[in-house]
């Protein structure tokens, strides 16, 4: 385990097991406040998981959000020491109460990447592009699938479309939705899509498989070509045929989709799963990394060295006095 991981389960576990963290989420607010400042404060909590702060924290030590977000919301409330304390506060704060998007991908991540398919054949991608739509969340082991989100927040108008694409590529497509909204997606897509709902209970984020997503095995060589890098379409080429067109780099675009073009579907699926799956990836780290933070780490594929630094920065303890008033 590389001090990364070291270092944030050690922090875990003092979290755990010097607060009760899940139970100091204060619902008061959600009862005393009018619902657009409730509404306001879940937003805020919720923008804290994106690449921009994460990376600020990395690359310079800005902790301004956070502190910000913390004198604004959270200054007097009890058990958060560390920086890592208040991520894991305000992670289950959206779980329960504003499921956007990162939760959505983290409990992915959580329940099915980790616990039903395992990283030791799979790898995932944050976001994949397809034609011109881009895939909410990707896993590739045996068969490609492509999950797109739809949070509460999110609009239906483009789902037809990016289906459509993904399924040109995709050995499976499934949509992730709320419980709340399974009636009106079910009518909405067809039955080869699969779908996946999330919901609360018991103080748990759960996904269930309502219904599973039926096996494509036609490809559009055209798409699948726009997936690939230059030297991923090459060596696909090369397996195939025992060598790359005799051409010059100028035409080997070209040639190439050309002859990707004549790879029977099954075995065009066969290579570009073997390509795909050599990209780098963090995918089997995961499982050490806690399980809040999962998301955020694969979406910024965070080399070792970043990880260290990540986990180094999180064990600051929180400012709770002189804090800046003002949103940087």
């Amino acid at each position: 385990m590389h001090d990364f991981e070291k270092k944030l389960r050690h922090l875990l576990l003092i979290s755990r097991k010097n607060t009760n963290f899940a139970q100091i989420i204060d619902m008061s607010f959600m009862n005393k406040t009018t619902p657009y400042v409730q509404s306001e404060r879940l937003r805020s909590y919720s923008s804290v998981f994106t690449r921009k702060v994460f990376s600020d924290i990395i690359n310079y030590k800005d902790f301004s959000h956070l502190n910000w977000l913390y004198s604004t919301y959270d200054q007097y409330q009890k058990g958060i020491d560390s920086y890592f304390d208040y991520l894991l506060y305000l992670y289950r704060y959206i779980a329960r109460f504003y499921r956007c998007e990162y939760v959505y991908k983290n409990e992915i991540i959580n329940q099915l990447l980790l616990k039903k398919y395992s990283t030791k054949n799979t790898i995932a991608f944050n976001e994949f592009r397809v034609g011109n739509s881009i895939v909410d969340f990707a896993m590739m082991n045996g068969e490609s699938k492509a999950f797109e989100i739809k949070t509460q927040f999110d609009s239906s108008r483009r789902l037809s479309k990016q289906l459509d694409d993904y399924k040109k590529v995709f050995n499976k497509c499934y949509i992730v939705i709320s419980s709340e909204d399974l009636g009106y997606y079910e009518s909405l897509v067809e039955p080869t899509t699969g779908i996946i709902e999330l919901y609360y209970d018991r103080g748990r984020i759960k996904l269930n498989e309502y219904r599973p997503a039926v096996k494509n095995s036609k490809f559009d060589s055209g798409i699948l070509m726009g997936c690939l890098r230059t030297q991923e379409y090459k060596d696909i080429v090369l397996s195939f045929d025992g060598c790359l067109p005799d051409v010059s780099e100028y035409e080997m675009y070209d040639a190439c989709k050309a002859r990707i073009m004549q790879i029977p579907s099954l075995k065009l699926n066969e290579l570009f799963l073997y390509e795909i799956k050599k990209r780098k990836s963090i995918t089997s780290k995961l499982k050490d990394v806690p399980k809040e933070l999962r998301q955020i780490c694969l979406s910024l594929n965070l080399s070792e060295k970043e990880r260290s630094e990540l986990a180094n920065q999180l064990c600051n303890p929180i400012k709770k006095s002189d804090l800046c008033i003002f949103r940087i």
